[in-house]
């Protein structure tokens, strides 16, 4: 699933999606874990943002790769199919 995918049907649900530089506190963040270096990201991030849930999804379910995410501070990992549900339902009602 694409990111244009993604975000269109995060924003069908309600979200914002925050560009990079923006100096707004996200309410949640999602990386991708086929990203070169995702887990060094995972990591800075968190220390950015100690209180914002980190949402991480992979192409398929990879038992190492996931528990690497969830000790560099992912709150949540997911296979990439389901990654739009478990984000939208973290969005008000």
């Amino acid at each position: 699933m694409s990111r244009m995918r993604l975000e269109s049907a995060w924003k069908a649900a309600g979200a914002t999606m925050l560009k990079k530089q923006s100096t707004e506190t996200p309410d949640c963040i999602v990386v991708d874990l086929g990203m070169r270096s995702a887990c060094t990201q995972i990591a800075q991030l968190r220390d950015t943002f100690p209180q914002v849930d980190i949402v991480v999804f992979g192409p398929h379910f990879d038992a190492d790769a996931f528990q690497a995410a969830k000790q560099a501070g992912a709150t949540e990992v997911a296979a990439k199919g389901s990654i739009v549900e478990r984000v939208s339902r973290r969005f008000p009602k």
